[in-house]
């Protein structure tokens, strides 16, 4: 029986957990009713993933699991039990976030990392994307700061400059 098997029969109950996070294997101990966004801040101290709404309407929240964005609010952590984590602490100069800083995407910035962690997977995913492509992976990440049209041009600018095989770099 794994993890998550017996984790159904007892919320309550304590659970051992093997993560890969950001390159590194972690083994910790969660209750069977835990979201992995909470065990990712309360555990291991990684806080980029940020408790917004916490029911997958916004996006703060955003890790990739996998390979692929996933809300992390909306997953129990013994779900993860074995899987590959990358949260925004585990990303070092990823072309989506020079975009970012260089297109100025960002506001307040208490959902950029969900919305930096989306780009990142749709880089992976879509290495081609096109700008209906962009848009529709956009709209699982909300942002009440800004008019979402400098964080379309990030994306576009880091997937023109992943086609070209070179670093994300300036231009409008």
């Amino acid at each position: 029986m794994n993890v998550l098997e017996s984790a159904s029969s007892n919320s309550n109950a304590i659970y051992p957990l093997e993560l890969e996070v950001n390159g590194e294997r972690r083994w910790l101990w969660v209750r069977a009713a835990e979201t992995l966004l909470h065990t990712l801040r309360d555990h291991l101290g990684l806080t980029g993933c940020k408790p917004g709404c916490e029911n997958g309407d916004c996006g703060a929240c955003t890790v990739i699991l996998n390979g692929l964005p996933m809300k992390s609010c909306l997953m129990l952590a013994v779900e993860a039990d074995g899987q590959r984590i990358t949260t925004i602490e585990g990303l070092k100069h990823s072309p989506v976030q020079e975009q970012f800083v260089l297109k100025q995407a960002f506001q307040c910035g208490y959902c950029t990392s969900g919305f930096i962690m989306n780009g990142h997977g749709l880089l992976s995913a879509h290495p081609d994307a096109d700008p209906e492509t962009i848009r529709l992976w956009l709209e699982s990440n909300i942002c009440r700061c800004t008019s979402y049209e400098e964080i379309h041009g990030a994306i576009m600018a880091a997937l023109a400059a992943n086609k070209e095989g070179g670093p994300a770099t300036g231009g409008s």
